[in-house]
């Protein structure tokens, strides 16, 4: 295992990944976190991950290391998100299992994406509370212009998807935030397999 620390910048100032995200993240790789507090002093965590011998960006080493997690086959996946840290860490983990990525951060950035890429995008994954055009309407819209887009949806409200009913926005696939690399391999590949 390595040892990495990692200092927060101060009180208030927060990173917009919070604490159980980043727990599920680190657990997903097979690491764990320390955390130690001491009045006056602020809080250190603790982040230990498996060490990865060789090129560690390497999609080889990813898939050698979790062979029971299902690969893609070079499938364009669309990912609204209004926050940068699980954008960036949804593209690197797909990226890794042989997806190609486009991301945006809110409904109106992705409705442009997919109109110019809508030949092939396989499936759109988005959270459904967002500014400028949160998920419900986003999923309206892209099914103004392709009536059998495959959606996943995805929030850390409610685990049922209930927060789209009544809006045209239902998706057959909900992963609930956080998400493990697994659960969101297997929804996608469950997605695209319908």
């Amino acid at each position: 295992m390595q040892r990495s620390r990692l200092e927060l910048a101060g009180i208030g100032k927060g990173t917009g990944l919070g604490l159980s995200t980043s727990h599920t993240i680190i657990k997903s790789h097979g690491g764990f976190i320390l955390a130690s507090s001491e009045l006056g002093q602020g809080t250190t965590f603790q982040i230990y991950l498996p060490a990865l011998e060789g090129n560690q960006g390497s999609r080889r080493a990813s898939s050698a290391q979790r062979p029971d997690l299902p690969m893609g086959q070079g499938e364009l996946v669309l990912v609204v998100d209004d926050e940068a840290p699980i954008r960036t860490m949804v593209r690197r983990c797909l990226e890794q299992f042989g997806y190609r990525v486009l991301t945006a951060g809110n409904g109106a950035e992705a409705i442009a994406l997919y109109v110019q890429h809508r030949q092939e995008v396989a499936v759109v994954l988005t959270d459904m509370a967002m500014p400028v055009m949160d998920g419900p309407a986003t999923i309206v819209a892209l099914r103004c212009r392709n009536s059998e887009v495959r959606t996943i949806n995805s929030s850390g409200l409610e685990a049922d998807g209930r927060l789209t009913r009544g809006h045209g926005a239902e998706a057959a696939y909900f992963v609930r935030k956080p998400y493990t690399a697994e659960l969101l391999l297997s929804t996608i590949k469950r997605a695209l397999a319908e």
